[in-house]
């Protein structure tokens, strides 16, 4: 590239529509974008492809019936999404200006591209707890997702770690598969709603380990093969351990959604996810648009995440036709 003249200006490049973040959001939203004709470009941030690309075993994407790994599977939707004309590039949207359109936002500190319209992808992170043996065993009996994984545990003990809604969810989720449950929570009572707690604690196979916190993940490996054999527990007031016999550890301590980026700017429930008009993808801001787990405290299901970025796909190019 020739070096600009002196006392010019560079100018920042233009798009109809820049998709911050990958995932199944992110790169379904750039195939109904490029369909409609918006030339879509992707960032495609951090983590490329998104939370599935860290799951060694999906059964539950359509399209997948003798199931797939999950950076198979992301791997295969964004190369449909270069097939049909998303423009992707490697980087992080560091910096973004949604005060007026253009839309402006700056990659790696430095590239300045503004938009037409902008369609928000950046996902969500699962809190882990941080043992040593948690990343050893990451898919291979270690999951933060009772729904995705709970099935590979029919009849089989698990336990999930946890004390709020979501840990109550998968709890109950897993006693319809599983031949036990256990809950391990660090207080003498729940901070779930009452209606789940009474369910909790009236089913048969659900067994809860009051005021204890996990110090280990135990299990064996041969080979490539991995799989849990056991939690080791503390309890918090005497510092006594056990161990409990199980097959899966399911952490549901919580969820942070990718969102600081637009803090300030993107209206935000208390937890951070972006509130988006039922339906639509469509933020507080006209011509923004947020897709995908940094917008669903709800489900958090790759497939879910991947509708919704068609939808966010279908409203930008319905924005630019109307506007």
């Amino acid at each position: 590239m020739l070096p600009l003249p002196p006392n010019s200006i560079a100018m920042a490049e233009h798009v109809k529509c820049l998709i911050i973040g990958s995932g199944p959001a992110g790169y379904t939203a750039g195939i109904y974008a490029s369909r409609a004709d918006l030339n879509p470009l992707l960032i495609e941030g951090l983590q490329v492809g998104g939370q599935l690309t860290i799951t060694n075993e999906v059964e539950n994407f359509p399209g997948y019936p003798e199931g797939s790994s999950g950076p198979v599977i992301m791997e295969d939707i964004r190369n449909q999404a270069l097939h049909v004309g998303t423009q992707m590039r490697p980087g992080i949207v560091t910096k973004v200006d949604f005060s007026s359109r253009p839309f402006h936002c700056w990659v790696d500190d430095k590239d300045e591209i503004t938009a037409d319209t902008v369609i928000v992808a950046t996902g969500a992170q699962a809190r882990w707890l941080g043992l040593p043996s948690e990343q050893k065993f990451r898919g291979f009996g270690v999951s933060t997702c009772a729904t995705c994984d709970g099935n590979f545990f029919r009849k089989r003990t698990t336990v999930v770690i946890g004390g709020g809604d979501t840990a109550l969810e998968d709890a109950l989720y897993l006693s319809q598969l599983c031949a036990k449950v256990y809950i391990v929570h660090r207080r003498r009572e729940f901070r779930g709603t009452a209606a789940l707690q009474k369910l909790v604690l009236n089913t048969p196979n659900i067994e809860v380990v009051w005021n204890h916190v996990p110090v280990d993940i135990l299990g064996q490996q041969e080979g490539f093969i991995k799989k849990v054999t056991g939690l080791q527990v503390r309890e918090v007031e005497t510092g006594e351990e056990r161990v409990l016999e199980v097959n899966g550890v399911f952490e549901a301590i919580g969820v942070t959604p990718q969102s600081d980026l637009f803090k300030g700017q993107l209206e935000m429930d208390a937890q951070g996810y972006i509130v988006t008009q039922p339906g639509t993808g469509r933020t507080n801001i006209p011509g923004v648009f947020a897709a995908g787990d940094v917008q669903d405290p709800h489900y958090r299901q790759g497939i879910v995440a991947a509708g919704s970025g068609a939808i966010a796909g279908i409203e930008a190019s319905r924005f630019l036709m109307e506007n």
